[in-house]
């Protein structure tokens, strides 16, 4: 798993690409959203269109960098879902919590 930051504005990009599998990756990506937060950002879109496949660690992993935005008053969309990650959303219907866009741009505009 490799993760890529950016920042655009107000916004934080995290990209992802690889396979969020597994607790080193999701510890990482719990301390990105971290970092992103220590440089007050609190709006963060992360990039799953370099994620080929997600486990329920890495649900988990999703859920701690939503819940940790959201306990800072901050807000997390995830964009650019593969098919595969927004089947396993479907059926663990996190998609009632999540907002997913089919861009950066588009996840960025609805942050602003």
């Amino acid at each position: 798993m490799r993760f890529k930051d950016k920042i655009k504005g107000d916004v934080g990009i995290i990209t992802l690409k690889g396979n969020l599998m597994g607790m080193p990756e999701t510890e990482e990506l719990q301390g990105e959203v971290k970092a992103m937060l220590g440089q007050n950002i609190k709006k963060v879109v992360l990039d799953l269109g370099g994620v080929s496949w997600v486990n329920s660690v890495g649900i988990g992993g999703i859920m701690a960098a939503h819940t940790t935005m959201v306990n800072r008053e901050g807000k997390l969309c995830l964009a650019n879902v593969s098919e595969k990650v927004h089947n396993v959303l479907i059926i663990t219907q996190l998609q009632k919590i999540f907002n997913t866009y089919n861009s950066v741009d588009e996840a960025i505009e609805s942050l602003c």
